[in-house]
C-alpha cells in the first residue's frame, strides 16, 4: 500500500496522499500513471462505457487511469469511488441483487476469498493462462498467489505489492552511537537509548503504527510474525496460537514505550511527517518512503536516511508481510467482459507497473519480478530497491479466506486493547485465537 495505504476504517484514506507530501492518493496510487498499452487505439471505443469500482484511498489514481484508458481505447470509463471498507460490501450487493452496477472491481488482496465465496468476482483462471499477454509468471509468486487465488482458481491481477522495510534516521543513530538492528530485541534497545537520550528535545527512537486500523496496527503486527516465526504465515488461518505470534505482539508491546507519542494514535499520516522532520530514529513503511525521503520539498532528512530488511527474531529468516496491496477484478455481470479483461490486463501490466514504481507519489511497489529488477527502478531508487529485492519475493501473505476481514477486524481490536494496557500479549493473542476459531466453524 506505499504511501498512500488503505485501511480499515476512512483514515485509511491517504496514506498517501498526505497533505504533507503532497502525495497524490493513498497506498492506492497503484494506478497512478498507467499508461500501458491496452490492447486498443485511440478512438476505437465508439460509444462503450467501463464502469470501475475503486477505493477512496486510490482516487487519484483512478482518474489518471481513466485518461489513459480512454485516451488509448476510446472507451469511457466511469470510476466510483468507495470508502476502502465499503468495497466488499458494494461488489456482493451488485453481484447478488442483480444490479450490475460495475464491470470492474478493485479489492484489497485480504477479501479476494470473500469475495469470491461470495459470487462478487469472476473466476478468469482460462484466461489468465491462456492469455500470453499477461505473463502471469512474471508476477512475484509471493504476491500474485494470495492476491488472485480461491481455491485453486484466480479471480484478480495484482496491481500494487505492498511490504514493509526498516528506514532509519543516519544522524540520529551516529549522535547516539548505535547501528542498524537487525533483531527484534536490537530494536527495541536502540529505539529505547535514542528516546532515553532525545526525547526531551522531541526525537524519539520508533514510529510504531499503532493506531486501530489494519492497514496501521495489523502491518506493525504481522512484520513480525512474518520475521519472527520459522514457519511462513498460513493465508487460510495463520496460527496465533504459537509462541511466535504471542512475541510478535510482546514487541510491539516492547517498542511502544520508547514510540512517539502515542501509539494508539499514530497512523501512516502522523508518523509520516515526523520521520521526514526528523524526530524519528526508525520506522517500519513502505518502499516508497525512501523516495519521498529525497524530495527537498517534502523532507528535512535528504541524504541523510537508510534502510534495511525488517530486523528478525531468533528462529526467524528476512522476510516481510504484505501490508496493503491492491488487485483488480471483473464482476461476473460485467456488460463487457472482454473490454472488462482489457482493463484489467492494462493496470496489471507491466509497463504500467513499471511506469509506476518509477514516479514520485504514486505509491505504488513492484508486483513483476521484471518490474523489481529493472534498470529503471534501480536507478529511480537504488537503495530502496536493493533491499525491495531482498524482501518482495520472500513476503507473506495476510489472511485470505471468506473470514479474513472479520479475522483482521477481530485482531486490531484485540492488539488495540493490548496497547492501552487493557490485555496482555498473551491474551490478545487468545482472544483473537478464540474469535478466529468461531469465524472458522
Amino acid at each position: 500500500m506505499s504511501v498512500q495505504r488503505r485501511s480499515s476504517s476512512p483514515a485509511r484514506l491517504t496514506r498517501r496522499a498526505l497533505p504533507v507530501i503532497a502525495l497524490a492518493s493513498a497506498a492506492g496510487l497503484v494506478l497512478a500513471g498507467c499508461s500501458g498499452d491496452a490492447g486498443g487505439s485511440g478512438g476505437d471505443g465508439g460509444d462503450k462505457t467501463l464502469k470501475v469500482l475503486i477505493a477512496a484511498p486510490q482516487e487519484g489514481a483512478g482518474k489518471i487511469l481513466e485518461e489513459d484508458f480512454e485516451a488509448s481505447t476510446g472507451v469511457e470509463v466511469e470510476v466510483e469511488v468507495v470508502p476502502y471498507d465499503q468495497i466488499q460490501t458494494k461488489a456482493i450487493l451488485d453481484a447478488q441483487s442483480g444490479t450490475n452496477n460495475y464491470d470492474v472491481i478493485q479489492y484489497w488482496y485480504t477479501s479476494v476469498g470473500a469475495l469470491a465465496d461470495a459470487g462478487a468476482l469472476a473466476d478468469i483462471t482460462d484466461w489468465v493462462e491462456s492469455d500470453e499477454d499477461i505473463d502471469s509468471g512474471d508476477f512475484i509468486e509471493a504476491i500474485f498467489g494470495p492476491y488472485s487465488q480461491y481455491e485453486d482458481a484466480t479471480y484478480g491481477l495484482p496491481i500494487d505489492g505492498d511490504t514493509h522495510v526498516l528506514f532509519y534516521n543516519k544522524a540520529i543513530f551516529e549522535r547516539n552511537g548505535v547501528e542498524v538492528p537487525t533483531t527484534w530485541d536490537e530494536y527495541v534497545e536502540v529505539s529505547q537509548k535514542i528516546t532515553d537520550a532525545e526525547k526531551a528535545n522531541g526525537v524519539y527512537g520508533n514510529a510504531l503504527l499503532g493506531s486501530k486500523s489494519a492497514f496501521n496496527i495489523g502491518s506493525t503486527f504481522f512484520n513480525r510474525l512474518a520475521t519472527m516465526s520459522p514457519d511462513p504465515i498460513d493465508p487460510q488461518m495463520p496460527q496465533l496460537d504459537t509462541e511466535y505470534a504471542v512475541a510478535a505482539a510482546q514487541s510491539m508491546l516492547d517498542a511502544s514505550g520508547s514510540a512517539l507519542p502515542s501509539p494508539l494514535e499514530i497512523g501512516f499520516e502522523q508518523a509520516l511527517p515526523q520521520f521526514l522532520s526528523g524526530s524519528v530514529g526508525m520506522i517500519e513503511f513502505w518502499t516508497d518512503l525512501g523516495v519521498f525521503a529525497q524530495d527537498p520539498e517534502q523532507s528535512k532528512i535528504v541524504d541523510g536516511w537508510g534502510v534495511a530488511p525488517l530486523p528478525v527474531g531468533p528462529e526467524g529468516k528476512v522476510s516481510g508481510a504484505l501490508n496493503a496491496g491492491w488487485a483488480m477484478g471483473i464482476s461476473p455481470n460485467a456488460s463487457d467482459e472482454d473490454l472488462a479483461k482489457q482493463f484489467v490486463a492494462f493496470a496489471s501490466s507491466k509497463e504500467t507497473n513499471e511506469k509506476l514504481i518509477t514516479t514520485t507519489g504514486s505509491g505504488v511497489d513492484p508486483t513483476r519480478t521484471s518490474t523489481l529488477e529493472s534498470p529503471e527502478y534501480i536507478e529511480f531508487a537504488p537503495e530502496v530497491s536493493a533491499v525491495a529485492a531482498q524482501v518482495l519475493p520472500n513476503a507473506q501473505s495476510w489472511p485470505t479466506s471468506p473470514q479474513a476481514p472479520e479475522m483482521i477486524q477481530s485482531l486490531s481490536d484485540n492488539l488495540a486493547l493490548m496497547l492501552q494496557g487493557s490485555l496482555t500479549a498473551e491474551e490478545a493473542m487468545q482472544q483473537t485465537w478464540d474469535t478466529w476459531q468461531s469465524l472458522a466453524d
